[in-house]
């Protein structure tokens, strides 16, 4: 994942704060030293990185947080904030305009992810009740028109198109189209090239001459680290783009595009590709972020995703069954199943406060959900729904039936069994939770409550 090795480096700079009880001007200007260094090797633009270091340098040696009981959690909260102003402050959403429709106009360099991104941007756009149209203006690369209707069709989004004609003449004819037909968003995907060069330059420029863009979303590879960085603002001179779209943040990527593009072009991220599907497309929110990079998590993103992909019935069915303390073998497939609605389980647990910057030597098996469901799919419907009557015999023909161990169904069913035991502690004896609802959180027992608790004590598969 994006910035674990930075996480990492900042993580062990503020560790060696927190183990001196007081601090000294001389402590605080050392860990900024390691902060600094730590950025400019997550290929954070070196200006930037001067200038970042020295902002929190000046307000850490101030009173406040010298005298503070706490003083290198003073440092942590200065660095969270000014990481958040680095990267934007806030969220900036898309302008939409009085009259719709919403004209965006996607470009970027060839390779940049800028085809994909344009059905991403439609899907997303399409789940907030938006009925957007996507044009093809990439006349030039081969298969361009076909990948983006491919990508159209997956995001169930329609496509306008006219072939080779000039893409000036058919972004306008588009707009036309969707004024008529009640399309209240276009969507441009523009051609590219393998490097900026006039003549995409001055087709970009006369395209939004033509149509004058309520957006202009630069489509840039945080893979390529501060290369993006530069295409970033040599679009950003010619054309005032007015925002970016951070493709491969789920890569192996050192982060510092994300760090440095918005000081740098003064225009902020807008989205983050999170991963391959069409589904993997966030918001930009840079709290969130430097929340993530500091290693403190980022549930609300968690959550907005199990509101998005889990499945509120089965969840309700769950709330309901824990509530009154039964759970079996049937409850904790369906679990399982949701979990895996919202990704890789390495995605999901860098999203939980002290963790993330952790799991960077932690080899994460994604295989182990897949195991622990051969066990149960192995298991009869009597088996499932009455684990009590699993005896010796049935273990060995579940073990053989799943490819797996007698010890691990004997693990599995020993788990199960602590599971319910918790749940009893939780409950009184009416079936009313005894826990108050988590400020901001909502439910303990339903929603996040369900698959995320179900994962507990699951290891060794």
């Amino acid at each position: 994942m994006a910035f674990e090795g930075l996480s990492e480096k900042l993580s062990n700079a503020f560790k060696r704060l927190k183990n001196k009880g007081k601090l000294t001007e001389a402590d605080v200007k050392e860990a900024m030293r390691e902060v600094r260094m730590a950025l400019l090797e997550a290929d954070v633009n070196y200006k930037v990185a001067k200038d970042f270091t020295a902002k929190i340098t000046e307000r850490a040696v101030g009173s406040d947080v010298m005298e503070s009981l706490t003083p290198a959690q003073m440092v942590i909260k200065i660095v969270n904030e000014e990481l958040t102003e680095l990267m934007g402050g806030e969220e900036v959403r898309l302008n939409f305009p009085k009259q719709p429709p919403c004209v965006i106009m996607m470009c970027g360099l060839q390779g940049s992810g800028k085809t994909t991104h344009t059905g991403k941007l439609a899907k997303m756009l399409k789940k907030q009740n938006h009925r957007p149209l996507v044009v093809a203006c990439d006349i030039y690369r081969p298969a361009a028109i076909e990948q983006l209707k491919v990508v159209a069709k997956q995001a169930d989004v329609p496509v306008f198109e006219k072939g080779t004609q000039d893409p000036v003449k058919t972004a306008q004819q588009a707009i036309k189209h969707a004024k008529d037909y009640g399309n209240d968003i276009v969507i441009l995907d523009t051609a590219g090239r393998l490097h900026i060069d006039k003549e995409l330059m001055g087709e970009l420029e006369r395209i939004k001459k033509a149509v004058d863009p309520q957006e202009i979303l630069l489509v840039v590879d945080s893979m390529t680290g501060q290369d993006a960085v530069n295409v970033a603002k040599s679009f950003n001179e010619l054309l005032d783009i007015s925002g970016v779209v951070l493709t491969k943040l789920d890569g192996d990527t050192r982060g510092g595009a994300a760090l440095s593009v918005k000081a740098v072009t003064g225009k902020p991220i807008k989205y983050a590709g999170t991963g391959e599907k069409l589904d993997d497309l966030e918001i930009f929110h840079p709290d969130r972020m430097a929340s993530r990079i500091l290693g403190m998590g980022d549930m609300l993103t968690l959550i907005e995703e199990a509101e998005e992909k889990l499945d509120k019935k089965k969840d309700e069915e769950m709330a309901e069954k824990l509530t009154k303390s039964k759970m079996d073998f049937n409850d904790l497939l369906d679990q399982f199943e949701q979990i895996k609605k919202m990704g890789p389980l390495k995605g999901i647990l860098s999203k939980l406060p002290g963790i993330g910057n952790q799991l960077d030597d932690v080899d994460i098996d994604e295989r182990q959900l897949d195991r622990i469901q051969a066990i149960i799919l192995s298991m009869t419907p009597e088996e499932r729904a009455k684990p009590s009557v699993i005896n010796p015999s049935r273990k060995r023909r579940i073990a053989k039936g799943s490819g797996m161990k007698v010890e691990d169904v004997n693990r599995l069913i020993k788990q199960l069994e602590q599971m319910q035991k918790m749940i009893k502690k939780v409950t009184n004896k009416k079936g009313k939770k005894k826990y108050k609802k988590l400020p901001g959180l909502g439910d303990p027992f339903s929603g996040m409550g369900g698959p995320m608790g179900g994962m507990g004590g699951f290891g060794g598969f």
